[in-house]
């Protein structure tokens, strides 16, 4: 769209992706309109806890989406910087670094042969001592028997970064339309050409496909452009800590279960993965399963109050990386498929999206991520 001077960005979805590429292209004066089905950041961006967990989740055979993740990564600590004086918001950055404890014999030893793959990634993980672990975490179990220190996975509030986004793209200028869902994607002559909302044709240069778990259900699109994108389940829930004396500082994982401490006092505990569609339902065996690993963790949170219970929507893709950059409609930009990471790439997705439209140029970190990957044609070519 380099000949474009001010081109017109329909983008579908208002949850972090969606706001944080809109926030950038109004900064650089194009003229952008969010479509939302529901109330902006109400989705996965809602449901989510906040972590920028990199270097902690990272798996062999991940290596792409670890270059991805770690690029975002480093970005956020300017990007919230920026985002809290553009908005006036607070999003509450914490740095205290993340914690993977073992329970057992067989959680040391495959954490610390995971501290092996780690360590070849450059990634400056450090293994800690039962006693190192009391020291930083008293109110840990004592069955914890060691942990992995990942000094350089922090955590944001996902809900303010939605707020403070929200405040951020509209007063840069971005028109934001809620509860306007998008009937579906014009496409003429092969190219993406505005969306349909309410029987009201909204014209557009440039359409991003930033719907989350619902992008593919949008019509309108060929079925080679259709992203294959499905809802994973996923169910939370928010305890209460004395935001005083708060039983724990740094996030933690567990097996089964994590653990994320907020200033205000909550105390998050997620999460379930299930593969059930859009089911919206709370579950005992979910609700029970989160309780029981949590407690088996951080044993004082059996006095807590319970207060607070959800369930969000995971975008998966098919092969759980995200979908970046063009595909096969002209005009259609993809930025969707997350998965577990929609908070954490949230800036490094604004960032090349809004210079893939606006300058043309497709920045090598996301390449391997193009919605082409899953057309077998390609593939084999």
């Amino acid at each position: 769209m380099s000949d474009v001077t001010s081109p017109r960005i329909a983008i579908v979805g208002a949850g972090v992706i969606g706001l944080s590429i809109a926030w950038r292209l109004a900064q650089r004066g194009a003229a952008v309109t969010i479509f939302e089905r529901d109330a902006t950041g109400q989705g996965a961006s809602h449901a989510a806890a906040g972590m920028l967990a990199a270097c902690a989740e990272v798996e062999p055979g991940e290596e792409h989406l670890f270059a991805l993740n770690r690029a975002s990564q480093a970005l956020w600590p300017a990007f919230a910087a920026e985002l809290e004086v553009a908005s006036g918001m607070a999003v509450d950055l914490r740095r205290e670094g993340t914690l993977v404890v073992a329970l057992n014999a067989d959680d040391r030893a495959r954490l610390q042969h995971h501290l092996e793959f780690q360590h070849q990634l450059g990634l400056s993980l450090d293994w800690l001592t039962a006693a190192e672990v009391k020291r930083r975490e008293p109110h840990l179990s004592p069955s914890v028997i060691g942990a992995l220190v990942s000094p350089q996975d922090h955590q944001v509030d996902n809900r303010k970064v939605a707020a403070a986004l929200r405040s951020a793209a509209e007063r840069a200028g971005a028109v934001i339309r809620q509860h306007a869902p998008v009937d579906r994607i014009i496409v003429e002559h092969g190219r993406a050409a505005g969306v349909m909302v309410a029987d009201t044709r909204h014209r557009a240069d440039i359409v991003v496909l930033a719907a989350g778990a619902w992008s593919r259900a949008i019509v309108g699109l060929p079925a080679q452009a259709r992203p294959p994108v499905r809802p994973v389940k996923g169910q939370m829930l928010c305890l209460r800590m004395d935001a005083r004396a708060p039983l724990l500082r740094h996030v933690v994982w567990a097996p089964d279960v994590y653990l994320v401490p907020r200033l205000d006092g909550r105390l998050l505990v997620g999460a379930t993965v299930e593969e059930k569609g859009f089911d919206p339902h709370l579950t005992a065996g979910g609700q029970l399963t989160l309780l029981n690993a949590a407690w088996r963790a951080l044993p004082g949170i059996e006095d807590l109050p319970l207060e607070e219970s959800w369930v969000g929507f995971r975008p998966g893709s098919r092969d759980d990386a995200p979908i970046l950059g063009r595909g096969a409609v002209d005009g259609l930009i993809y930025a969707t498929g997350h998965h577990r990471n929609g908070i954490l790439l949230t800036p490094i997705t604004a960032q090349t999206i809004a210079d893939l439209i606006l300058v043309g140029r497709g920045d090598p970190v996301i390449a391997p991520f193009c919605l082409d990957r899953f057309t077998p044609a390609v593939a084999a070519e």
